[in-house]
């Protein structure tokens, strides 16, 4: 047997992120997927890192998506993360295509954070007529992505203020990407937060990156780099005063340090938090004078939908 591997570049050309996020707001608006129902990520050793295995499975399709972790490779000038992801027919388990799974990733990442924002802002003030204040803390590759995505998806002037934790990198990332698809970005300051209406914190920091008392009343947050129970990018503060939503209410309470450092699950368990489905399908309603707040953790639905929509593309397209 012989299975088409999809590059990185194939699977980048397939699909805009537009419609990406428009592959999830399908998924979900139609019922075909309910965020609450899905496998855990599984985590296991491995030589100077470990494993992380996303399995999902579906009615037509299923996907198990393979990533190495090798917290020693930059420093080696190599990808800290790497791997594959396989697509499998549902009624008979057989492989039908690879794909890149660190494109993958980098593809239905930011399209499920932007669509979790373009719906909290859907759902809160008029922001009228001037550019959207933007303000990204982290400088990787998942904030590129995130910024290219939400530049796509608003489809409005962004005012983009970009932080760095290491000396240079927001100076680095805003000559970078300022003038991609008419971005303006510059490095910025903490103070930057005041003004913002939407910040993205996109970082692998065990603690807060953000001071509570910064962010605007009715700004949304998004924090979607730091993962586990007792990692998390924004301070307790800010979460206990916000209106949260989160991919999944499951996989939130398994891994969102953002919540679990904030309150107890069983606090959680008595208080309106918001999934993905509900953000989609405008049953969320923003608190005046409240900032809204995305968590997220990625999630293998995610995964197969934006795996499903593209092989179907590919195959479309090459007549196979």
């Amino acid at each position: 047997m012989t299975i088409p591997f999809l590059t990185a570049d194939r699977l980048a050309a397939l699909a805009t992120y537009p419609d990406v996020v428009g592959f999830l707001e399908r998924a979900l608006r139609s019922g075909e997927v309910d965020p609450e129902v899905d496998s855990p990520r599984l985590f296991s050793p491995a030589p100077r890192g470990e494993f992380l295995v996303m399995p999902t499975s579906g009615q037509t399709w299923s996907g198990v998506k393979l990533l190495t972790i090798a917290p020693e490779n930059p420093a080696r000038g190599l990808p800290k993360i790497q791997g594959v992801y396989t697509l499998f027919a549902s009624d008979d388990l057989a492989p039908r295509v690879l794909m890149d799974a660190v494109e993958l990733t980098l593809l239905r990442t930011p399209a499920t954070t932007v669509t979790a924002i373009k719906h909290l802002l859907a759902a809160g003030p008029d922001l009228g007529p001037e550019p959207i204040r933007v303000v990204v803390v982290g400088t990787g590759p998942q904030a590129e992505r995130h910024l290219h995505c939400l530049s796509a998806v608003l489809d409005r002037p962004l005012d983009v203020a970009v932080t760095g934790r290491r000396p240079g990198a927001a100076e680095a990332f805003a000559e970078r990407m300022s003038g991609h698809e008419g971005l303006a970005v510059r490095a910025g300051t903490p103070d930057d937060v005041r003004d913002a209406a939407v910040v993205l914190c996109v970082t692998s920091s065990s603690t807060p990156v953000l001071d509570d008392a910064l962010v605007a009343a009715d700004a949304v947050v998004a924090a979607i780099g730091s993962h586990g129970a007792q990692r998390a990018e924004l301070p307790a503060a800010l979460v206990r005063r916000g209106d949260v939503a989160v991919e999944a209410r499951a996989s939130a309470m398994r891994e969102a340090g953002n919540l679990l450092q904030a309150r107890t699950g069983e606090e959680w368990s008595a208080l309106p938090v918001a999934n993905l489905s509900d953000l989609v399908n405008g049953r969320f309603e923003r608190t005046p004078g409240r900032p809204a707040i995305f968590s997220g953790v990625g999630m293998a639905w995610e995964d197969l939908v934006v795996a499903t929509a593209l092989y179907q593309r590919h195959q479309e397209t090459d007549g196979q």
